[in-house]
């Protein structure tokens, strides 16, 4: 059995603007309903959805017959929980408030093998694995992760630069709701002060060759984030969507 590639990762690293979408919601369900839309990739919310290792698998198995690569954001940056999520088969995970280089190599390190990095050995029960029929998987493994971490408190941009350079870190993920709370303007993402530490950013992240990526569920900041260099934004998310929705309609039938 061949290794599988990673779309996600080859699309960053040929700079072309990966379009995604935030699973919240804990629901396999949901999640096959949005894979068959098509976006690129499609973040499985463990640190503010209600999931877990067994909710967000059976999430990635309900995407699997689609195009959508699945991405998994971790609660915080556990050496072990990063292992589990990559022994069930998560090639591209999204790892929250990292706010030194120091964590984001350790975070590196975890998610790859001797002598690279030092995750545990489990390959040969591991579903990543397929339950050790993927020819060489050790060997092959490291070449196909992909590890995200997020930048969202003005630690983290201090040390940005240094994050961004940091061996093993492919992309740069910028908290929009989070690093406006840790400037001082709490529920204000759009404030000019947080917007263009979150620009000046993205400039940083491109320098060091490394992808930018964001969150917002505004379509001209989508298209503006884009413009400045961003290559994983998120446009959308099924709690949001369904709330609009609902809001809407009941709007529209207002008696009863």
């Amino acid at each position: 059995m061949q290794h599988p590639i990673n779309p996600f990762l080859s699309a960053l690293r040929a700079d072309r603007p990966q379009i995604g979408y935030w699973l919240a919601l804990a629901s396999d369900h949901v999640a096959e309903a949005v894979a068959s839309v098509g976006f690129d990739w499609l973040l499985i919310d463990g640190e503010h959805g209600p999931n877990n290792l067994q909710t967000a698998l059976q999430q990635m198995r309900a995407i699997a017959p689609y195009d959508s690569h699945p991405v998994a954001r971790l609660v915080n940056d556990d050496v072990a929980l990063i292992k589990q999520y990559l022994d069930v088969g998560f090639q591209t995970l999204l790892i929250p408030m990292v706010d030194t280089a120091e964590q984001a190599a350790r975070i590196v390190g975890a998610m790859h093998y001797p002598p690279r990095g030092f995750r545990g050995d489990g390959a040969a029960i591991a579903r990543a694995s397929r339950w050790g029929q993927v020819a060489d998987y050790m060997d092959n493994a490291s070449a196909q992760l992909c590890c995200l971490v997020q930048a969202e408190t003005t630690a983290a941009l201090s040390n940005l630069e240094a994050i961004a350079n940091t061996d093993g870190v492919d992309g740069v993920f910028f908290g929009p709701a989070d690093l406006s709370a840790s400037m001082g303007h709490p529920g204000n993402a759009g404030h000019p002060n947080v917007q263009k530490a979150i620009f000046d950013g993205i400039a940083v992240v491109r320098r060091a060759g490394k992808a930018a990526g964001i969150i917002t569920t505004q379509r001209e900041a989508a298209q503006a984030y884009l413009t400045a260099g961003a290559r994983f934004v998120a446009v959308g998310a099924d709690s949001i969507s369904l709330m609009q929705s609902a809001r809407a309609l009941r709007a529209d039938f207002p008696g009863g």
